[in-house]
């Protein structure tokens, strides 16, 4: 410990003391035990597998660098292989609300310690639901980014052509703000990806959430009436419901540990299964033996169902912004699980197992306490590099439900989620943050500009009082003009909304703004200046001088 506070000494030193320049300064984190720390061991929950890492995971470097200090490894299900938590020779994970009860795995330490409050945050990974199902047994936020986002450099694998690093904390935008700095490309990992400048930062208004159309729970009503809840809260958000057939999905899930990928967890172990096979634990040892009934063929002919099933849940998906499913159909105790380790825990990766597989993404988030004293989770999924807009998405939610009987809890600390605290972003990596004025509103006829590039709504604010605004002459939809006047001038404070635009799609959205209209430099009231819209003077020819009524809306309120 005392290395990385003289390491945060040097460097507070090499940033002249500004500590505003260390965005996690001083902030502790917890790391799982199957990602590298300089200097620590690394075990992934087996003692005969430990050595000691000789660099920190690209991820703990970024986020060390930022500022953090690592104040522990946490416990897993051995080698990532599992989601209840109990697969470790240092003893089960209990639930952090009632400890007779699973935590779920593998991320089972990294999701109890953020839960009690020990730390802020944790790092996890995620293969097959290893980050997501502990963060909806703990009743916190899991964030799986899209694979590649974050480098599994310094990973110990489990299926390395699918892992990711996960993010646990106890809200969405402490999750989101983790993830962007440790993100991005790392060339030392041969499955890092760039992500797309057009990914989109938000969903519409009225979002369309594909649900289960026939959900397991496997007899537990608690978690059935939970997610009837929480289906009925989105509703009141406005997203449609759009019942699916999960056929698809359950066959795609199904291939990640009866089909040959599970020849990938072997690969990690084999050296060590070769040389002493009782060193690993006996259910995951039993798991990984499977490998050794695959052959070549069979790889290739489970990879080309895999293609095949891929493509069409990516058809689907077209035809929803998001799944909303609960994060798991049940949840057991430790004793069911230890008397019936594989039936159960795959019991718990219906809703998971397949997400890595289709290249999405996807994110847990809180859904409120059950009636028995245990938490209840949903979790949203998206295509690869829909991200932010499940971040957004899942902020809007916790905000949402944050007066709640049940649902305004932080984890198992007792304390309260206040959205007060939550301040608005700055513009999200490969963003343009654009103020548009008119017809561009939400609700307005050409919105659907913005919504339709994966825009994201961020607030609703004012320019500084040096403009004017104008209802232009023969404008289809009706449009406004707005100009920014000389200092002499009597000028006004005119209402307007920001949005994110993502840098690849600002092109083409800007291509779509017709004469006199166009997008200049805007200054807001509070001193920010951002992208927006502005008007060519000649386009004021019998116009009609509209700045008294403040702003658009109001006018056409008035007509």
């Amino acid at each position: 410990m005392q290395s990385q506070l003289d390491e945060l000494a040097l460097l507070l030193k090499r940033v002249d003391g500004d500590i505003s320049r260390l965005s996690l300064y001083g902030i502790p984190f917890a790391v799982k035990d199957n990602i590298d720390v300089a200097g620590w061991p690394t075990t992934a929950g087996c003692p005969e597998f430990a050595y000691i890492a000789q660099s920190d995971a690209t991820t703990v470097k970024r986020l060390r660098e930022a500022g953090a200090i690592v104040v522990g490894k946490t416990n897993l299900d051995q080698f990532a292989t599992g989601l209840v938590g109990t697969r470790s020779p240092y003893g089960a994970v209990p639930n952090s609300f009632h400890p007779e009860y699973i935590s779920g795995g593998s991320s089972s330490g990294s999701a109890s310690v953020v839960a009690r409050g020990i730390v802020p945050f944790a790092l996890g990974t995620d293969t097959a639901g290893s980050g997501r199902v502990p963060a909806g047994m703990n009743n916190i936020v899991g964030l799986k980014p899209t694979r590649g986002w974050l480098p599994t450099t310094g990973v110990v694998p489990a299926c390395r052509t699918l892992d990711c690093v996960s993010v646990l904390a106890l809200t969405v935008q402490d999750a989101e703000y983790i993830a962007d700095i440790a993100a991005g490309f790392d060339n030392r990992d041969a499955y890092s990806r760039v992500r797309s400048k057009s990914a989109p930062i938000g969903f519409p208004a009225r979002p369309r959430f594909g649900v289960p159309q026939s959900p397991e729970f496997f007899g537990d009503t608690e978690a059935a009436d939970a997610y009837a809840r929480a289906l009925a809260i989105a509703q009141e958000m406005g997203a449609e419901i759009v019942p699916l057939d999960f056929a698809l999905f359950s066959e795609l899930a199904s291939l990640l540990y009866e089909g040959p990928w599970v020849a990938e967890r072997f690969s990690a172990v084999q050296s060590l299964w070769e040389r002493n096979p009782d060193a690993i634990h006996p259910v995951v040892r039993s798991i990984v033996e499977r490998a050794t009934g695959f052959s070549a063929m069979d790889t290739f002919n489970a990879e080309y169902r895999r293609a095949e099933l891929s493509m069409l849940v990516d058809a689907v998906m077209a035809n929803v912004d998001a799944l909303f499913v609960p994060t798991s159909p049940t949840i057991f105790t430790i004793d069911q699980v230890l008397a019936d380790p594989l039936v159960l825990n795959s019991r718990l990766g219906i809703h998971t197992n397949f997400a890595n597989f289709a290249d999405m993404c996807a994110l847990a988030v809180p859904a409120g306490m059950r009636s028995d004293g245990l938490p209840a989770g949903i979790t949203l999924l998206a295509r690869a590099w829909h991200d932010k807009a499940l971040a957004k998405f899942g902020r809007r939610w916790q905000s949402y439900v944050s007066t709640r009987e049940g649902y305004d809890k932080l984890g198992a600390t007792g304390r309260s989620y206040s959205a007060s605290k939550e301040n608005v972003p700055p513009p999200a990596s490969n963003t343009i943050r654009v103020a548009v004025v008119g017809a561009h509103l939400s609700g307005m006829p050409l919105n659907h500009q913005l919504t339709s590039r994966g825009a994201a709504f961020v607030e609703a604010t004012s320019t500084t009082n040096e403009y004017r605004l104008y209802a232009l002459a023969n404008s289809t939809p009706r449009k406004p003009g707005l100009v920014r006047v000389a200092p002499k001038e009597q000028g006004s404070s005119i209402a307007v909304e920001l949005w994110d635009v993502p840098v690849g799609n600002f092109g083409s959205f800007t291509a779509e703004v017709p004469s006199p209209l166009g997008i200049g430099n805007l200054s807001l009231i509070d001193g920010r200046t951002v992208k927006g819209f502005i008007c060519e003077p000649f386009g004021l020819t019998g116009a009609e001088d509209i700045t008294s009524f403040g702003g658009w809306a109001a006018y056409l309120a008035s007509l």
